[in-house]
């Protein structure tokens, strides 16, 4: 069965044209200028259950607006999305119930009320029995060390704790897809070897399929066996990551192995 399924996906944002000055904005005012913008050109692809794959591509590739159009937060302009059968933006409660999200540059957690509270809430939100809560929470607390800091407020969390408690709060009702948009940007390696560690585990006993993107390669290589790379709003590369090795040799980190793949298709 596949979690995820994409058919020719578009995403056109419409922005303004508007010359300089003031003589610019009255013009704009009497007749105004727009022009198409196209992040995402007509991609698809298929994600099974309990697969882990990898996002890449560079800033304006697309693929924190393809995230956006999966997880319901945006409308795709053109193409199909299913996610566990469903549109994700057409029923986006039912959506809500069936993943977790991690942005590594926001959060879930309620700034000003202790982390534990913030767990509380979420398990009366999602409707989760007692039995499974309590589970869920002993594996989360032991795996990620959260009793360190479940009685302090969101605000006086570090950003590793902060991370930590995200992945507990996006999978507190066990969501059979997880989106990791940047989930360990500025922290360190001992955390994030925490991390990696508690994903492996969740991906290995629950089949939790995992959607990563990141810039970070030891992220790549670390929990993801399928790469898809965007450049442009397409999709340069789909396939296990072992086939780049296969493709570029064994002597090359994967990172030089992705500067060589962009600069091969810039040549062509």
């Amino acid at each position: 069965m596949n979690a995820i399924e994409v058919h020719d996906l578009k995403k056109n944002y419409r922005i303004v044209r508007k010359e300089p000055g003031i003589a610019g904005s009255l013009k704009h005012l009497i007749s105004p200028r727009y022009e198409e913008l196209s992040a995402v050109k007509g991609i698809t692809f298929q994600i099974p259950q309990g697969e882990s794959v990898a996002f890449l591509g560079a800033n304006g590739a697309g693929k924190s607006t393809t995230i956006k159009m999966l997880t319901g937060i945006m409308q795709p302009s053109g193409g199909t999305i299913k996610v566990m059968g469903k549109d994700p933006f057409s029923d986006r409660i039912r959506n809500a119930k069936k993943i977790g999200v991690v942005f590594g540059q926001k959060t879930q957690l309620w700034w000003d009320i202790p982390v534990a509270e913030t767990f509380r809430l979420l398990k009366k939100i999602y409707e989760i029995p007692e039995e499974q809560y309590r589970k869920n929470m002993e594996k989360f607390s032991n795996i990620l060390g959260l009793q360190e800091f479940m009685d302090q407020p969101a605000r006086k969390l570090s950003l590793g704790q902060r991370v930590r408690a995200d992945l507990a709060a996006a999978l507190v009702h066990d969501p059979p897809i997880l989106f990791l948009d940047e989930p360990t940007i500025g922290i360190d390696v001992a955390v994030k070897q925490k991390i990696y560690g508690f994903l492996k585990e969740i991906n290995r006993e629950r089949k939790t399929t995992i959607l990563l993107t990141s810039h970070d390669m030891k992220d790549l290589e670390s929990l993801c066996d399928r790469l898809i790379i965007l450049e442009k709003g397409e999709i340069l590369f789909d396939d296990p990551m072992d086939r780049l090795f296969e493709i570029y040799g064994e002597g090359l980190s994967l990172e030089e192995i992705i500067i060589e793949l962009f600069e091969h298709r810039r040549v062509s």
